[in-house]
């Protein structure tokens, strides 16, 4: 079986998968990348729990996507968008900046909720800061993955995922040697 046909035939689990993989590897190389150490910064058991709180996240973000598909699809329909946004990259675009705008700040929230559990503690520090990355990472980002068909989309927001890590990552050791000069 091929990944297009995988991801056709069974699209919640090779989100699940795709996202349980990918997002906790973005979350390890973050990590390893602001301590500048390739420690493993998990028990067994929180690692488990960490790909599953990335697989549900994969899964509702295979139902975001096509919900919010369906709802600039509706615009469309209704005229209630420029019709410039019916094709090519601008439908890419709008898709991207309804998915992020209405969809993105609640699956952060759940994603931070997810990781409070894992953590047994509540902590909503930093994220107005995981927000933003919505406007100047997800949307740009977002609107390369609508615009590849769709059996690639969530494969390539998973990899995302593993790019942001990276980004947050030396974003934080800069940070972290600003302080210490």
């Amino acid at each position: 079986m091929t990944y297009v046909e995988w991801v056709k035939n069974y699209p919640l689990c090779s989100a699940a998968i795709q996202f349980g993989i990918l997002g906790t590897v973005g979350e390890l190389i973050s990590f390893w990348i602001k301590t500048k150490s390739i420690q493993f910064p998990f028990s067994i058991l929180k690692l488990f729990l960490k790909i599953l709180s990335w697989a549900i996240l994969g899964i509702l973000i295979k139902y975001g996507f096509v919900a919010m598909r369906g709802a600039v699809d509706a615009l469309l329909e209704h005229q209630m968008l420029p019709s410039m946004f019916q094709m090519g990259i601008w439908n890419a675009l709008i898709v991207s900046v309804i998915t992020n705008i209405f969809f993105g700040p609640q699956m952060m929230w759940f994603h931070r909720i997810e990781d409070n559990l894992i953590e047994k503690q509540w902590n909503m520090s930093g994220i107005e800061k995981a927000w933003m990355t919505l406007i100047w990472f997800w949307i740009p980002a977002h609107t390369i993955t609508f615009s590849l068909p769709k059996e690639y989309q969530i494969g390539l927001a998973a990899l995302w995922s593993i790019v942001l890590g990276i980004i947050l990552g030396l974003s934080n050791l800069t940070t972290q040697k600003r302080v210490q000069e």
